[in-house]
């Protein structure tokens, strides 16, 4: 088995979790392009630094014998000096990449994260959101575009290559005792801003959850697309409450006017297209996790927060 984006936050959890219990696994490859410290190196496994769009991936699957790859690398967190055709050449030639070796390879089985994003932020977004609902990423959000395309690359390959069996989840907004994102960033905020008129709420799914569904997936036989949340919605105002600071919720031409002002002087990570984001929430349903693949997670969305929380007061003493 293959684990591509090993180094990352879910990453390297599941690798600790697949090395702990390797049966019936032989080799566990883990692939990141970042070099593994030595004190994160664990036994039983090939730690192997390589970029999933280099021409010799499928070398690295033919040379291990892989028949099942758990494809995670992408770019979650963008930094400053992080351009929009960076991102495109990982998160969807990377992934086309992949999905090369793996046909020209004879790899069984495919595991792909890709994300609740890959809906878009929509108005008319049914409330929830289950998987047969169109994919329609915004363009204007990198990650939501870059998982809309992956998924449509996908679509064809199951189409073109059925051979290759394919197990997709669609997670919501993954917390954690140690997660940082652009989504926790605005947690650490002395005050929540909002879009007035909207309660902008989050599909939260714990990190544990996440891991546990792609060690079940690779285990067993299933295949298909699930989304992978909680159950239920945490709102912002709650969310404020909760962190004991203010909510205050502005219209949206203004929230987007000081974005636009802000963001390009660099006293704000976020664009005006946060507007969108914050307001138009993809709410998503946990019905097929539960009722086909066999999971139900083990906290719902306010109670992911509540474990998000305690995690780092306990960091911060």
């Amino acid at each position: 088995m293959l684990v591509t984006g090993a180094d990352g936050y879910i990453g390297r959890q599941l690798v600790a979790a697949l090395a702990e219990s390797r049966d019936p696994i032989e080799t566990l490859i883990a692939l990141d392009v970042r070099e593994t410290p030595a004190e994160r190196m664990l036994p039983h496994v090939v730690h192997v630094t390589a970029d999933i769009r280099a021409p010799g991936l499928a070398d690295l699957l033919r040379q291990h014998a892989i028949d099942t790859v758990v494809h995670l690398a992408a770019i979650v967190s963008p930094d400053k000096q992080s351009s929009r055709e960076f991102q495109y050449s990982v998160d969807v030639v990377g992934t086309r990449n992949v999905l090369s070796a793996c046909i020209a390879t004879g790899v069984d089985k495919l595991v792909v994260t890709s994300s609740g994003a890959a809906y878009g932020y929509h108005a008319d977004n049914p409330v929830p959101l289950c998987e047969d609902d169109p994919l329609r990423g915004n363009p204007e959000f990198a990650y939501a575009d870059h998982k809309r395309q992956v998924e449509e690359t996908l679509a064809h390959y199951r189409h073109e290559h059925p051979e290759l069996r394919q197990l997709i989840f669609r997670p919501g907004a993954i917390l954690g005792d140690h997660v940082s994102n652009q989504i926790t960033d605005l947690f650490q905020k002395p005050m929540l801003l909002g879009v007035a008129g909207s309660d902008s709420p989050f599909a939260f799914v714990w990190d544990g959850d996440v891991v546990a569904c792609l060690v079940k997936g690779v285990r067993e036989e299933t295949t298909g697309i699930y989304n992978l949340v909680g159950g239920g919605t945490t709102t912002l105002p709650a969310i404020a409450n909760r962190l004991r600071v203010p909510f205050v919720p502005l219209p949206g031409w203004l929230l987007r006017s000081a974005l636009a002002l802000l963001h390009p002087l660099g006293a704000s990570q976020y664009g005006p297209e946060q507007v969108e984001f914050l307001r138009h929430r993809p709410v998503l349903s946990n019905t097929r996790l539960i009722t086909e693949f066999g999971y139900t997670p083990r906290l719902r969305s306010d109670e992911v927060f509540e474990h998000y929380l305690r995690g780092h007061e306990r960091a911060r003493g």
